[in-house]
């Protein structure tokens, strides 16, 4: 960690913001809009779309070495997984955390003794991965655990799907965003997650994401500090619409936008019974989004070579 380094967070602490911002995310809950949804039910007596109420669920929480380079380092990324989701993507990888809700439901403190265990395990960040629907419990958690010492970076690992009003409650609490940008046709984002303007939400949350924090800063060892980082899922059949994407963040962004344009696709969840989604992704589908991104003017990927997956 830089020595100069100081998260965002400990600035709204000394303030007294960030105990302001975590009560303002519990009242939300009454009337959730925390994500694109926007649902407006009262989880403190029902559950939101999301499937989650007041508490949140953990599936696990440890040191990640399979992230981004500028997130795993040398010492690995700090991660949270959050069980639940507030999109139904039909090709989810973690099916079983996302839509079938594998893990244990936990009060605030809990998340803060992760948050700090993590922190004395040298990990470089918390990556709180899917918060979007929890964004009350980790506000709390984050609260409690800067109180007792917490000092790394906050990163917001999401599906992209995050509303402005979250937004606004994350502005100068997160040091580091990680948002997919999975379509660039609405229509897609309806059969594919079953919500219905996911490109719209998408971008106005990415540019948001922007101007809170910009291009993405690293240390001297390459290790992120602060900024936006951009994950974008090559789907077969060129589902995705990587081109769309990659210039509206040159054009409407940054054309110093660091983005890593992912290979691992492959069928997994209801994936199985859609074409073309019931293959993997090719090399040549791979090398075309790689050199789409190219051509809108983005520069700054991902070190690791995409895999050859067929």
């Amino acid at each position: 960690m830089s020595g100069s380094f100081v998260p965002a967070y400990l600035a709204l602490l000394r303030s007294g913001e960030l105990e302001r911002r975590a009560q303002a995310a519990v009242a939300q809950l009454r009337d959730c809009d925390s994500c694109g949804r926007a649902c407006h039910v009262d989880r403190t007596v029902q559950l939101g779309s999301c499937r989650t109420g007041v508490r949140a669920v953990v599936a696990s929480a440890g040191p990640h070495f399979g992230e981004e380079d500028p997130l795993r380092g040398s010492s690995g990324s700090g991660t949270i997984f959050f069980s639940w989701c507030n999109l139904n993507c039909q090709y989810c990888q973690n099916a079983d955390i996302s839509q079938r809700g594998r893990g244990e439901e936990v009060e605030p403190k809990e998340i803060a003794l992760m948050m700090l265990a993590l922190q004395a395990r040298g990990c470089h960040n918390i990556n709180l991965v899917s918060p979007t629907h929890v964004v009350a419990p980790i506000l709390s958690a984050l609260l409690i655990a800067a109180r007792a010492g917490l000092r790394i970076p906050l990163v917001w690992n999401t599906g992209g799907y995050d509303s402005m009003t979250t937004l606004r409650l994350l502005d100068g609490v997160v040091d580091i965003y990680m948002p997919d940008m999975k379509y660039a046709d609405a229509e897609i984002g309806y059969q594919l997650s079953h919500v219905r303007d996911y490109p719209a939400v998408n971008r106005a949350a990415v540019r948001e994401m922007f101007r809170q924090v910009g291009n993405l800063v690293l240390d001297e060892r390459g290790v992120a500090l602060r900024g936006l980082l951009v994950r974008h899922l090559v789907l077969p059949g060129g589902l995705a619409g990587t081109a769309d994407i990659a210039r509206f963040l040159a054009e409407e962004v940054s054309r110093d936008t660091y983005i890593n344009v992912m290979d691992q696709y492959r069928p997994c969840y209801r994936a199985h019974k859609m074409v073309p989604l019931d293959r993997p992704v090719t090399a040549r589908e791979v090398s075309a989004a790689m050199e789409a991104a190219r051509e809108a003017g983005l520069h700054r990927f991902d070190r690791r070579a995409p895999r050859r997956v067929g």
